[in-house]
């Protein structure tokens, strides 16, 4: 199998690399950090008996997603699975901000993801069973103050992959949407975990153990996963309670925690 990793050099798409090769998966790996493609590449080859090309790439910019995918004809790669990893958030309230944070913040989590999606459907192994992977975020279930225009990102995406789900499987093509509540990817991210104190804990998963579940589980034809009992939880309690008292208890939340958070950075 042939996978495409996005966000290959970050925390989760590093771990989704490693847990692919070691099922024996080839790779072509993709991100904007082209040292840290390097140094990836190094280290799969150096473990696993794998296939690993390596190509940074801006997934916001038309040529370069072009040069991606040239890239990957010249070396005669038809995918089998993409995994969309890549995305991007900045704390802080939508007033203090700017607009290119913002606006920054959709075109990658949106458009940069459609826009690979669509190309990478053209570049799969036909009449082959195709895999595909969006990753959201339990944020996405609900209305965000403070984290508005992520975690409305995030919910379309959700809604966008359960459509499309329905609409390619006549196709072969499995969709599953990952919907993790905390990641420990940075030092940015762990500080944010912190901030948040019990509940930051207690909503926070193992990207290995997250890796391993969300491959297995697409394999097996589910259509999402939101890691961890407590997290499944909380999806299935906003699901009943009122959206404007779901945002004020949030706003609650996590105002305070991004107030210390943001002092702390």
């Amino acid at each position: 199998m042939f996978v495409l990793i996005t966000g290959a050099a970050g925390g989760l798409g590093r771990a989704f690399a490693v847990d692919c090769a070691r099922r024996g998966y080839d790779l072509l790996l993709t991100d904007i950090n082209a040292s840290g493609l390097e140094l990836l590449e190094k280290g799969l080859t150096s473990r696993y008996p794998v296939r690993v090309l390596t190509k940074p790439c801006d997934l916001t910019d038309d040529k370069d997603v072009d040069a991606l995918f040239q890239y990957a004809g010249a070396h005669n790669v038809r995918f089998e699975m993409l995994l969309n990893i890549a995305g991007v958030d900045f704390e802080g309230g939508f007033f203090e901000r700017s607009t290119e944070s913002i606006l920054k913040i959709v075109r990658l989590n949106v458009e940069a993801t459609l826009r690979i999606t669509h190309k990478v459907l053209k570049h799969r192994i036909e009449n082959k069973r195709f895999y595909l992977v969006f990753v959201s975020s339990l944020a996405s279930f609900y209305p965000m103050p403070l984290k508005a225009t992520y975690a409305a990102s995030k919910s379309f995406l959700r809604e966008f992959a359960c459509a499309l789900g329905q609409e390619l499987k006549p196709l072969g093509v499995s969709v599953l949407t990952l919907c993790p509540g905390g990641l420990p990817t940075t030092p940015e991210a762990l500080s944010g975990i912190a901030a948040q104190g019990f509940w930051g804990e207690v909503t926070t998963n193992r990207l290995e153990k997250v890796t391993r579940r969300t491959i297995s589980r697409i394999l097996k034809g589910y259509s999402i996963y939101i890691p961890g009992f407590i997290n499944s939880a909380f999806r299935f309690a906003g699901a009943v309670v009122p959206k404007q008292l779901i945002a004020r208890l949030l706003y609650a939340r996590w105002n305070g925690a991004q107030e210390q958070w943001l002092k702390v950075s």
